[in-house]
Order: structure tokens, then sequence, then C-alpha cells
């Protein structure tokens, strides 16, 4: 999920000294953005010609907007639209990429006990009312359309069909779509010969390609709602995702967040922002959400069981709670913001 502040340290590679002449081919870097499923996804990618590197960009960014056209909830004429106004009790043939990306957020259902889910919809657009300033929801109208909702009556039919089996059934992969067309857009790099590259999209979401000349990776700032910790993480070949409610209103404390819990039909009320790492990014976007659901003690859970993971909730007062089964997350504590700011000037870094 957004969240305003995060800062990918190694994007601003202007700041670092310049390369020398023997060394311009290795460093040469290509930074584009584009905007797509809401945000702006930003990719940087490294190559011995420029011209490569760009044209390989502007085909991962086009693979981003065809998957936006496909998973959109927002737009009528999406497959996803078109799947949730199909007759439903009936199998419906569908791309390899909306079977793949449903197939995998049931894996996340399976393993959160329910509490990701993306046939969630039905209460989503239920309490977009509330967010656009309308009154909130009945209780009868949330029990309504928490009778469509359960990721258990969706079934798959190998290989390519999806069947809904209930009436009023819809879904909505906002939880894990990005991630997904990060991890395809990075399938596309690859396949033009790009082995180094930062994919970023909009700061939620952000994949590692390899690593920047003479670096063990790409250093990147985790979400710090306290401003106390500093924390960070190297990535190479993995991912970080963050997760965190809306916060309340400016003129209503008890205003709805845009994350739902399905158990409860009610938004979220977690004082924590969540950050993953995972070595995919549509296992990190997914497990964001759903670590922030089920809170700390079932969510250390879940990283102990799942290779290459790590996570790290913070609270507004700087209190932490983290889990890895690999990856390592590093928390300053207490670190100022002047030494904080000399550091990164130092190292050629900013936030």
């Amino acid at each position: 999920m957004p969240w305003s502040n995060v800062r990918v340290l190694a994007l601003l590679v202007l700041l670092w000294p310049a390369p020398t002449r023997a060394a311009d081919a290795a460093t040469s870097f290509v930074h584009k953005k584009k905007y797509a499923m809401g945000t702006v996804f930003e990719i940087v990618a490294y190559d011995s010609s420029p011209a490569r590197a760009a044209v390989a960009i502007d085909q991962a960014f086009q693979e981003i907007a065809r998957l936006d056209s496909l998973l959109s909830n927002y737009n009528p004429d999406s497959e996803l639209s078109r799947l949730n106004r199909a007759t439903h009790f009936q199998p419906q043939t569908v791309s390899a990429d909306l079977f793949r990306i449903t197939e995998e957020s049931l894996e996340y259902s399976r393993i959160s006990g329910g509490k990701f889910d993306i046939t969630v919809a039905p209460l989503v657009d239920l309490w977009k009312e509330a967010l656009r300033g309308g009154t909130a929801p009945s209780r009868q109208r949330q029990l309504e359309a928490g009778k469509c909702v359960g990721y258990e009556k969706i079934k798959l039919v190998e290989p390519s069909q999806i069947e809904f089996r209930s009436s009023c059934l819809r879904i909505d992969v906002g939880g894990i779509g990005k991630g997904y067309a990060i991890d395809r857009a990075a399938d596309i790099l690859r396949s033009r010969g790009i082995s180094r590259a930062l994919l970023d999209a909009g700061g939620s979401t952000i994949y590692a390609m390899g690593a920047p000349r003479g670096k063990p990776g790409w250093l990147v700032r985790l979400r710090d709602p306290s401003e106390r910790l500093d924390p960070e993480v190297t990535l190479s070949e993995n991912s970080l995702s963050t997760s965190e409610q809306t916060p309340p209103g400016l003129l209503e404390d008890n205003s709805a967040g845009h994350i739902i819990d399905p158990a409860t039909g009610l938004p979220l009320h977690s004082p924590y922002a969540v950050s993953v790492i995972a070595t995919t990014a549509t296992a990190s976007d997914a497990l964001s959400t759903t670590l922030l659901l089920v809170g700390p003690s079932a969510g250390k859970q879940i990283v102990k069981k799942i290779p290459g993971s790590a996570a790290l909730w913070v609270r507004p007062n700087g209190e932490t709670e983290t889990e890895s089964s690999g990856p390592k997350i590093v928390v300053h504590q207490d670190f100022g913001s002047s030494c904080r700011s000399r550091r990164d000037l130092a190292s050629g870094h900013s936030r």
C-alpha cells in the first residue's frame, strides 16, 4: 500500500561521485517513470548500452500498462471487471495472468487463514462510499456485503478457468496486483539482457535486480512513522513492500481506512506500518497486507515458514516487532535527524 515518505537511496545515483572513464560503460544507467495502476512506477537500469536499457524499460512499462488494462477494477472494460460481471456458478475462461494472480492470491488466503482475501471487493466498495464523504454503511448493508466474501467460493479449473460459487462474489487484486506487475516487468528486463535494475511501484513495492557497481545491493530505507529508527535493508534479487492503514480524515476521527478486514467487515484499526522483504514482488506485496491484518504475533509465525522473508512492524511511538527467515533489517535506535543527514551526504545518498 502507498505511503508518502519512502525514499530509495539507490535512485539518487546522480549524487554519486562521477565514474572514471574506464568505468563509464559499466556504470551507465537510465531512469524512467510511468503512471499506471494509480501510482507512479519508476525503473533505474544499468547497462553498457543506455539505448538498450531505455528500450528495455519502455517494454517493461508496456507490460505494466497491459496488466493494468487486465486487472483494473476501476476500468469496466478490464478482464477482471468482465469476470466480476460474468455469470456465476459457471467456469469462465480467463487469461494466463488473471488465472495466475488469482491462484497466487488464494495461496496467501490459505496462509493467512482468510485475512488476505481478494473476494473482499463488495466490502471495499461499500466502505469507499464512506471515504468519499458519505455516511458510513449500516450494519445491515455490511452484513449483506459480508455474505459475498470468502476465498473458498472461488474454484480454479486448470489450466485457465475460474468459477465464482456465489451470486454476488467479486474480486479485487489491489493487495497483490502492483507486486505481480513488478515481477512481470522484471522478467521483461531480464529477457532484454538487463541484470542490474531497481523497479519501484510508487514506493509501496520495490524489486531489486543485481546491484549497482561496487555495492552488495540496493540500499533502501523502510517506512518509519516514528521518524526515530531509520530502518534500512539491502536488496538484491528480492523485494520490499510496505502497508499501513490510511490515517483518519482531518475532520472525522472515525473515518474509514482503505484496508478492510474480511473477518469483521470493518476498516482495519492498526497502529503499525509493516515492511516485508520476500523473494518476489508478488509475495512481498501480498505479505505486507497479510501481516498488517494478522498483526505481529501471528505474522511472525508466517514469516518463519516462508524462506527468504523478513518483516518489521513499527508503531508511531517507535516500538518495533521484527522477524526474519533470512534477510537482515537494520534498525538504528534513536538515530537523530542531523546525524542521519550527515551520514547520507557523506555516502552520496539522500532521503
